[in-house]
C-alpha cells in the first residue's frame, strides 16, 4: 500500500482544518489535508463573529475573503413582536474587530481551502479516513479516495477538524451527548427581493417567534437571504404538508416575515438539520487534537460555530508547533480549559436564550449602555475576555441581571 509521510495530518478542509493547516505550514512543517467531501459543498453557520477575524488574519486568509465581496456584518438585531434590540459591534466592551462577514459557506470554505493549497499544502478531497493507528504520538492513517484507492499517511501529529464527521471521536468511541435539548432547523436560501436597505443587510436578525422558537435572517451581498426556523422537533409537526409547505406556512405565521417572504422564490428546497449537539470528554490525546465542531457544536443562535472552530484551531496549531519542536505542552491547561471556557460561555447564553432570560434583558425598556456593551462583546465572540463580568460569571450574571430588570420594572410600574 502506498505511504505518504508528513509532519501533520489535518482531517477536514473546513474553517477549523484550514486555519490549523495554514498556521502549522507557516511554521515550516509539512502538512496534508484530507477532506471527505468535494468542495464547494453546502453547510450552515453562515454568520461569522468578529473574534474569528484574529484567527483568519493569522492564517493569512483576510485578503482572499475580502476579494470575494461577502456581505460585511456590523452587528446583530433581535426582534420580538414590536420590540427590537440592536447590537452594534462598535459598541462592544472588549477591544477588537468591529466587523466580520455573512457568507455562503460553500464559497467561504472553498476560499480558505483554496488559499491553503496556494500556500503549498496538498488538499485531497473525496478522501475518507477509514482507520487510524497510534504509536505514541506518531500515527498511521488509512484513507480511501473516491475511486476506492487506499493509501496510508504517516504523521507525527493529527489535527481533527472534521466537524460533523467527528472522525476520531467516532473511530475511538469518544462521543457523548450534549446537555442541550435536541432541536431541529428547517431552512432555505431565498431570493430576497423585498429586502429593505434601510436597516439591512449589514447584520443578522434573530426573530423570537414564540418561546423556544426563533428565526434566523442572514442577508448575503448577492441579494439572497438565508432564513431558518429553529425549535423543538414537535413545533414542526404543527404544520402539515411537504417541507416547503411547512416552511411557507411558518413564514406566513410570523408577522415579521409574512410580507417580506410571502411567495418568495427559493434557491433550493428547504432542508432539515437536527440532533446537532454532541461532545466528547477530552479534546486531545497522545498524538491528536480535536478542533471546531468536532469538539462540540452548541446551537446556531449566536453564530458561535465558526468562531469556536477558528479560535480552537488557532490555539491548537500553536501548541502542535511547540509539540513538534520538542517543547512540553500541557494540553489540559493550555487547550482543553480555554476551549471549554469559550464553549461554556456560549452554552450559558444559548440556555438563557431558550429559557427566556435573554428576552428580559434584550427587550428591557432602559438598558444600561455599559452592560449592553459587555453583552455585545460576548455576541461578538470575545468569550475569552476574563475582564468582562458577563464572561467570568456567565453562568450566574445573566439570571441576576434579568431578576434585577424585573424588580426595577415592577417598582416603576
Amino acid at each position: 500500500m502506498k505511504t505518504e509521510k508528513v509532519d501533520v495530518l489535518v482531517i477536514g478542509a473546513g474553517p477549523a482544518g484550514s486555519v490549523a493547516a495554514s498556521i502549522i505550514h507557516q511554521a515550516g512543517y509539512s502538512v496534508k489535508v484530507v477532506e471527505k467531501l468535494k468542495f464547494p459543498r453546502f453547510v450552515i453557520g453562515e454568520s461569522l463573529l468578529p473574534r474569528c477575524m484574529d484567527a483568519l488574519q493569522e492564517a493569512k486568509f483576510i485578503d482572499a475573503i475580502a476579494e470575494k465581496g461577502f456581505q460585511q456584518k456590523f452587528g446583530a438585531k433581535f426582534v420580538k413582536g414590536d420590540l427590537v434590540c440592536d447590537f452594534q459591534f462598535k459598541d462592544q466592551y472588549t477591544p477588537g474587530w468591529h466587523y466580520t462577514w455573512q457568507v455562503t459557506r460553500a464559497d467561504f470554505d472553498k476560499t480558505l481551502a483554496d488559499t491553503v493549497e496556494k500556500m503549498g499544502v496538498p488538499v485531497s478531497y473525496e478522501t475518507t479516513v477509514t482507520d487510524i493507528r497510534f504509536n505514541g504520538s506518531d500515527s498511521v492513517t488509512t484513507v480511501e479516495d473516491v475511486d476506492g484507492n487506499k493509501y496510508e499517511i504517516e504523521a507525527r501529529f493529527i489535527v481533527d477538524g472534521s466537524g460533523y464527521g467527528r472522525v476520531i471521536p467516532r473511530l475511538f468511541n469518544l462521543e457523548k451527548n450534549s446537555n442541550l435539548q435536541p432541536r431541529k432547523a428547517l431552512f432555505a436560501h431565498t431570493k430576497d427581493v423585498r429586502r429593505s436597505m434601510a436597516d439591512e443587510p449589514n447584520r443578522i436578525t434573530a426573530v423570537v417567534h414564540k418561546k423556544g422558537t426563533w428565526i434566523w435572517i442572514i442577508p448575503f451581498s448577492t441579494g439572497v437571504t438565508s432564513v431558518g426556523f429553529v425549535s423543538d422537533p414537535e413545533f414542526f409537526d404543527g404544520f402539515p404538508g411537504t417541507d416547503e409547505e411547512k416552511y411557507r406556512a411558518m413564514l406566513e405565521a410570523e408577522p415579521y416575515t409574512r410580507e417580506r417572504f410571502r411567495d418568495v422564490e427559493l434557491v433550493f428546497e428547504p432542508r432539515i438539520l437536527q440532533s446537532w449537539s454532541a461532545t466528547t470528554d477530552k479534546f486531545y490525546g497522545d498524538g491528536y487534537v480535536l478542533t471546531g465542531n468536532v469538539t462540540e457544536f452548541l446551537d446556531p443562535i449566536f453564530s458561535s460555530g465558526v468562531t469556536l472552530a477558528c479560535v480552537s484551531s488557532q490555539t491548537a496549531a500553536k501548541l502542535v508547533i511547540r509539540k513538534l519542536k520538542g517543547e512540553a505542552v500541557d494540553w489540559e491547561k493550555e487547550y482543553m480549559e480555554p476551549t471549554m471556557q469559550g464553549v461554556n460561555t456560549f452554552r450559558s447564553y444559548v440556555m438563557a436564550w431558550y429559557e427566556g432570560t435573554l428576552d428580559k434583558i434584550f427587550f428591557s425598556k432602559d438598558p444600561d449602555p455599559a452592560i449592553k456593551g459587555q453583552i455585545c462583546s460576548v455576541l461578538a465572540g470575545y468569550v475569552w475576555d476574563m475582564t468582562n463580568p458577563y464572561v467570568t460569571n456567565h453562568d450566574t450574571a445573566l439570571k441576576r441581571l434579568a431578576r434585577t430588570i424585573e424588580l426595577t420594572e415592577i417598582i416603576k410600574s
